[in-house]
């Protein structure tokens, strides 16, 4: 009688006892083989094999009246599905179908964990109320009180008399109480009526309704304001405003008012389309800017999209355009920052295959602080065909351009190019070095529209450049010993020849060219200029060797290369069309140097040096002190000779030395500072720092800035007058996590603010 007793508990979803009434008491072990109580809730259920339509109760005693009450005692463990109980007492009535419990109650489902001073069921309707309640949200910080707290029959949770904080039990750094607290587990939102938010037991904002989230699922609500002040702006809050508009589509609208300058509104629109395609839509606008003495309306209005159509083709489109060229200066958008001064806009769609790809385009740029606008593409046609393995060694390639070069200003002479490169390459390749050989013809043909009469450019030409290039680099190493230490260290010299041919091109007009840098990959160029109106002549030699340090580990602890070209003659061709017979016969010497010099100290540099003159165009250098990833001091210099300033169209030398460091004060407390002095004009250009508190519950930044500000000539000519040269502010940032805001603020975000951001001295290559 008593094992068919609890055989029908724990299989039936209702509970069927004997034909007479009895009283029984029985071990656990008639039932089910459970776990002792100390497992999880989980492991029972899964033992069991519990679903939704049955109930077990396991317990050390019970007493059972038919068709009446059950009472358990002595490590009482209730499961039905994957809810699960566990109490010192309990009693079933199974006439109403209701559960009571008390004494050390423990409430576990997959969305939360309640411990109760007691505990009533209704099984039946399948829902649930605790008195005396703590609860956790499983996945989540969040945890609280209740005096009650519901569990309905979609599982959703209602709180009443209740608060809820992020903070570690015993830290109640921010507690929000509230009269009434719903939670739905569906929406994964919490709802919160009447209120209160206390910050360090004292209470600083009564709100009546909110919502906040409990996932990271989205939905429609303010998120947390931001605060600060500055020369240029003034004081400035803006509210953020998030609109889950669809699965596929949100919006973010941000009022920021500006007591310098007005209401400033920004809008960002983000969509999906399809599974491999997504974009955004951002308009930003100050009506009637306070700050400028015309009163002029500033706006930005940018989209981008990109993705896959399906396997084979791919689009990409980008556009941006602002009202002024100091827009960026002085105003905080969500699209470019300050050091931006290029409006890229592109349309762009690819075909690839295996052995070939094709590709449409049209581009615009517009550079900012500059009169004199670059060409735009319209269209642009790109074909690329490889095919490998030629006579089982020799690669073949064909690249072909078809651009039509358009200019805004009907005054400027427009072009259309043709540009086809077929090239044959021989690579040899084993462990200890390689061998490329490399021949190209160049074909162009220009059809020009000449729009000045004086001018020299054909209204047609044709261009024909062969070019062959041998390229080899040997791979040495040794077992070397340093400062009583074992590494291998490795010796790569590489030298190459180049020749292409010389052609006159003084009767083609720039398009799309400018000149390439002079570093130490730059050497092994097969090109001086960048486009294509301009093809180099060249007869050279480059020779250059890099050395590099591993331990034992494998790991690169040293980096160090050094090259230059050797001329056999001199390039006739250059952007000007100018030509000196000066003989040069040598490049710029460039080196770089990348070490980790001992234990926690780093160095990068390189440098361009005119070994013919004497001087050096352009080197930098720093050192960095990291004895751990929260830890550190960066010490910096640059130097760039002639450089132009596009304001004045002067050369200006540019000598800047800085110092930038991110420390921690404490577990909590970060300080992140910086400092750039120019050596040439004597003055500050820009001094940072910040300090940071972050608990695992909420987190605030402080900080400052002061930095030269970037002005353009501007079409608002009379915007120009009483522009400071320099910009100051104050920011605070603030976020309570679990109330909306965005997490750790990082002191990675505070290295990367300002006109400098900060580089890491060595990546790690083997």
């Amino acid at each position: 009688m008593q094992i068919r007793y609890f055989l029908a508990l724990c299989l039936l979803p209702n509970i069927v006892l004997a034909d007479e009434p009895t009283t029984t008491e029985a071990p656990v072990s008639q039932c089910v083989v459970a776990p002792p109580v100390s497992r999880s809730f989980e492991d029972r259920a899964a033992l069991t094999g519990i679903s939704d339509d049955q109930i077990v109760i396991i317990s050390d005693h019970s007493t059972v009246s038919y068709n009446n009450q059950a009472e358990f005692s002595g490590d009482v463990s209730f499961s039905q599905g994957l809810r699960h109980i566990a109490a010192d007492n309990a009693v079933l009535d199974q006439k109403q179908q209701r559960l009571n419990a008390d004494g050390n109650l423990i409430f576990k489902d997959e969305l939360f964990t309640v411990t109760a001073d007691t505990l009533e069921a209704q099984m039946s309707a399948n829902n649930a109320t605790l008195k005396g309640a703590k609860y956790w949200l499983h996945g989540q910080q969040v945890h609280g009180d209740a005096e009650k707290l519901q569990i309905t029959s979609d599982n959703n949770l209602l709180l009443t008399k209740t608060n809820f904080t992020t903070c570690p039990p015993g830290d109640e750094s921010w507690l929000l109480e509230a009269d009434m607290i719903k939670i739905d587990s569906k929406e994964e939102w919490g709802e919160i009526w009447n209120a209160k938010l206390r910050i360090g037991n004292i209470p600083v904002l009564y709100i009546p309704y909110m919502t906040v989230p409990v996932s990271d699922k989205r939905k429609t609500g303010f998120l947390f304001p931001s605060f600060s002040t500055s020369t240029t702006n003034g004081v400035e809050v803006s509210t953020p405003y998030y609109w889950n508009i669809a699965p596929e589509f949100d919006l973010t609208f941000t009022p920021d008012f500006m007591s310098s300058r007005g209401l400033y509104t920004k809008t960002e629109f983000r969509y999906l389309a399809g599974e491999q395609q997504n974009g955004q839509f951002n308009v930003e606008y100050l009506g009637s800017d306070s700050k400028l003495t015309s009163n002029a309306d500033r706006y930005l209005y940018h989209w981008s999209h990109q993705g896959a159509v399906n396997k084979n083709w791919r689009v990409r489109s980008d556009y941006t355009d602002v009202s002024d060229n100091n827009y960026f200066n002085d105003l905080n958008s969500d699209v470019n920052q300050s050091t931006d001064n290029q409006l890229s806009r592109i349309g762009e769609a690819s075909y690839f295959e295996r052995n070939w790809d094709f590709n449409m385009r049209v581009q615009d740029i517009k550079v900012l602080g500059e009169d004199e606008k670059p060409y735009q593409v319209m269209p642009q046609l790109n074909f690329n065909y490889r095919s490998a393995d030629i006579f089982n060694s020799i690669d073949f390639k064909f690249n072909s351009e078809l651009t039509n070069f358009r200019h805004q200003d009907n005054d400027y002479n427009t072009a259309t190019r043709l540009h086809l490169v077929p090239s044959l390459i021989w690579p040899i390749q084993g462990p200890a070095g390689s061998f490329t050989s490399e021949v190209k013809l160049l074909q162009t043909q220009y059809w020009q529209q000449n729009i000045d009469p004086d001018s020299t450019l054909n209204d047609s030409i044709s261009r024909t450049i062969p070019q062959a290039r041998l390229h080899g680099q040997v791979n040495f190493e040794r077992a070397t010993q340093m400062f009583d230490e074992q590494y291998r260290q490795t010796l790569e010299p590489q030298i190459q020849y180049l020749y292409v041919g010389y052609e006159d091109q003084s009767d083609i007009g720039i398009y799309d060219t400018a000149q390439l840098q002079e570093d130490y990959y730059g050497l092994f160029r097969d090109r001086q200029y960048s486009g294509l109106d301009r093809v180099a002549d060249a007869n050279q030699f480059t020779l250059g060797f890099t050395t590099r340090l591993f331990d034992q580990t494998n790991r690169e602890k040293l980096k160090f290369s050094v090259g230059q070209i050797m001329y056999l003659e001199n390039s006739k061709v250059s952007i000007d069309d100018t030509y000196e017979e000066a003989s040069q016969s040598t490049s710029v010497l460039a080196a770089e140097l990348d070490a980790q010099l001992y234990n926690d100290w780093f160095i990068s540099g390189s440098v361009q040096h005119d070994t013919e003159t004497g001087e050096n165009k352009k080197n930098e250098v720093t050192l960095d002190y990291r004895p751990s990833n929260d830890r550190l001091l960066q010490l910096s210099y640059r130097f760039v000779p002639d450089l132009l300033n596009t304001n004045t169209n002067d050369q200006v030398d540019i000598s800047q030395a800085g110092v930038r460091t991110s420390w921690p004060i404490s577990d909590n407390l970060y300080f992140v500072g910086n400092y750039y002095y120019d050596l040439n004009e004597s003055r500050n250009i820009e001094t940072y720092t910040g300090v940071q508190y972050e608990s695992c519950c909420w987190a605030l930044r402080l900080s400052y800035h002061y930095r030269i500000k970037t002005n353009y000539d501007d079409d608002l000519s009379e915007t120009i007058d009483g522009r400071e040269e320099f910009e100051s502010g104050v920011y605070l940032n603030f976020v309570i996590k679990g109330l909306g805001g965005s997490g750790p603020l990082g002191v990675d975000d505070m290295l990367n603010e300002g006109l400098f951001n900060y580089r890491k001295p060595l990546y790690l290559r083997n």
